[in-house]
């Protein structure tokens, strides 16, 4: 291997797909949603987690419990059997078995974008961070619609059948009846995210050789050129302030009719007009 391929290799736009990669893939072994529920019945907060594919872990059999109240139930998968019994008036969410296929092949594409040549690499780089922007964000877009027909899709013959329908959001707080939720990241949608993040600066960086031994002196400048920016805002700022002042004093000036002295002249010294009789 030759020095100059050894250097290729090393560069940053090639190196962060390969790190988002390794992200991807250990995305799927844990959590990638996390869902909190609190609730008066319960001293300790609890917790649901969903994965990448058709399993849910946490206090999952709890939360089932006090989902029945009000006729919320967990997805079905419909093609494969999860970690738990889905109940027959559950909605389908065939899609869900999707989710090893889009990491996996999320992955695969960004080891292969490493490895092009280097005067395709930038195309690939272009379509690597505009697919993945396109493939979450319609995953998160469906996964909001799932929740929305759950949570209207509610079992008329539960026990509290006075609930009305609600959306559980796919990150925020809500609530129905007694019990409080709030949805966020797991530690795989954290991991999610930061793939995403280093196939963004990939493709920031597609038309730069540089390599990871640049990554120091890019965080000192980038430190620099912050601190500049915050001293330039700050100077800008006082410029304003003392022009405001100056402005404020011309015009008190201008308007004072003492003069700089700040003493108005009595109305008996004002000169009178001369007579005939008096002495010039």
């Amino acid at each position: 291997m030759t020095r100059s391929r050894l250097t290729r290799l090393f560069e940053l736009r090639r190196v962060l797909p390969l790190v988002a990669a390794v992200l991807f893939v250990l995305a799927l072994r844990v959590p990638v949603w996390r869902i909190t529920l609190t609730a008066p019945q319960y001293v300790d907060p609890l917790v649901v987690e969903l994965y990448a594919h058709p399993k849910i872990g946490g206090d999952w059999q709890e939360v089932r419990g006090l989902n029945k109240y009000v006729g919320f139930y967990y997805p079905d998968p419909v093609y494969v059997d999860p970690n738990y019994e889905p109940h027959e008036k559950a909605i389908d969410v065939p899609e869900w078995i999707l989710g090893p296929v889009v990491f996996v092949g999320m992955a695969a594409a960004s080891v292969v974008v490493a490895a092009l040549p280097t005067d395709r690499l930038r195309r690939g780089l272009t379509a690597l961070f505009a697919g993945s922007v396109v493939i979450f964000g319609t995953m998160g877009a469906l996964i909001q619609y799932r929740l929305y027909q759950a949570g209207h899709s509610l079992d008329p013959d539960a026990p509290l059948n006075g609930v009305e329908g609600f959306t559980p959001p796919l990150a925020g707080t809500y609530e129905v009846a007694n019990i409080s939720g709030t949805a966020w990241f797991g530690p795989g949608g954290y991991m999610m995210a930061a793939a995403v993040a280093l196939l963004a600066v990939a493709f920031v960086l597609r038309d730069s050789p540089a390599t990871v031994t640049d990554v120091p002196r890019f965080v000192r400048t980038g430190w620099d050129r912050l601190r500049d920016r915050g001293t330039r805002v700050r100077d800008r700022i006082s410029r304003r302030g003392t022009d405001d002042d100056s402005a404020h004093g011309g015009t008190a000036r201008g308007t004072d009719p003492a003069g700089e002295s700040g003493e108005r002249p009595a109305a008996n010294d004002r000169p009178r007009p001369r007579t005939d009789g008096d002495p010039p």
